[in-house]
Formats: C-alpha cells, structure tokens, sequence
C-alpha cells in the first residue's frame, strides 16, 4: 500500500524521469541554500527532477532545537512549491523511528526500479562521514552522490574519502561527484540563532518561510 501511494502521488507526475535527484535533510529550517543546491544539480546533472525528502528523527542530530516534522515539512512545501522540479516527500515523516539514508534509498529504488539513476545530494561535510552511516556499502551500490561544497573547499578530503570507499574499484569513480555552491555559507543553525538573537533572516530563507516561522514561533 505504501509503495502503491508513493507511485501514484510524487513519482508519476511527469512520464519519463531518467535522473532523480534525492535530497533529504533536517531542513529546520529550509533555506535559500538548499534551493540553490537543488537547483544547481537539476542543472549541473540533467536531472529530472529533485524530491525533498525531510527527516522525521534524524539520527545524527543532537540539536534539541528541531522544529516539528510537520513544520519542517510543511515550511520545505511552501519553499519548494514555485518549481515544477522540486517535489516533498514525506516518506520519513510517515515512516516515523529514526530516518536512515539506505531506508529511504531502498524505498526509492524499489519504486524507480533499476533503470532510473538516483543522485543523492548532500554537503561535502555530511558525505564525510557516510562510513559511519548504516550500510553504506549498500546505499553506495543503490545510487551515486552529488557533493555540495563551498568556494576554496579542500577537496582533498573527498578525495581521501574516495580512496577508502572505492580502493582498486575503478567503476566507484563516479559514484560521488563534487559540485561548488556558493549559497552554501547559509546554514539554518544560523538562521536559528538570528532568531533568537531578534535579528533579520531576510534573504536568507524565502519570504513565505520567513512569515510560517514568525506565525508559529518556531525556534523563539
């Protein structure tokens, strides 16, 4: 029934999607950053389409200052809506429990099937640390990834990360591709710490954001 109701409502509006880009994240909350990020690889990657997927209980999080998943998804909807590309899954959400990488590969995968390539996007500190994330080997097997990095971003790390995970496997070259954002020195800890702090997010997260955050109080 799940996999009927995710088929029939975010992956068949358009015929014929090749590439898919998956971005999942907190998004708490989503910013100009994470728009330009996905539009970005839309454009770098040919990709069809980018389906924002928000955490429900991130596991790598400490952070007690996490908005809701109804918020988070809610506001990422909101951000999201004027691009025809960008979809919002709620996979996690209603998925509830911890939100882990290769749960939600293995779903989109089983819904895609095997012809449709899938681009993880993520930044270049978060694939980091994929060798501590569960089954990598297996989410890595299951879809390639996009790199966001900043401007003067030491790319030699990515490229250690590459040595480990794909040692003597020429065909692992490709499977992490590294691509420069400069929008990507926004972060939500500081746009959560600016509103706390009674300072402007303006420019920083779109204008409806802005106004769902001040009318719901969030991160006060």
């Amino acid at each position: 029934m799940e996999k009927d109701k995710y088929e029939n409502s975010i992956y068949k509006v358009k015929e014929s999607r090749n590439r898919i880009g998956i971005m999942g994240g907190t998004f708490n909350p989503i910013h100009l950053g994470h728009l330009v990020t996905a539009q970005e690889a839309l454009s770098q990657f040919r990709l069809d389409q980018v389906v924002f997927i928000p955490t429900c209980d991130p596991p790598h999080k400490v952070d007690n200052d996490i908005a809701s998943a109804e918020d988070r998804y809610l506001m990422t909807v909101i951000a999201t809506a004027s691009n025809d590309d960008f979809f919002v899954s709620r996979m996690e959400i209603d998925r509830k429990g911890k939100s882990y990488t290769i749960d939600t590969v293995r779903e989109l995968r089983s819904i895609y099937g095997k012809e449709v390539s899938l681009y993880f996007i993520t930044g270049a500190d978060a694939i980091l640390e994929i060798l501590t994330w569960k089954d990598t080997e297996e989410i890595i097997s299951l879809c390639s990834f996009i790199a966001a990095t900043r401007p003067g971003y030491n790319l030699a790390r990515i490229d250690d990360l590459k040595e480990k995970l794909f040692a003597n496997q020429q065909e692992g070259n490709g499977k992490i591709s590294v691509m420069e954002v400069p929008a990507l020195a926004i972060s939500s800890t500081d746009i959560r710490q600016r509103i706390q702090k009674k300072q402007p997010i303006d420019y920083l997260v779109p204008e409806g954001i802005s106004h769902y955050i001040m009318k719901h109080g969030l991160y006060i």
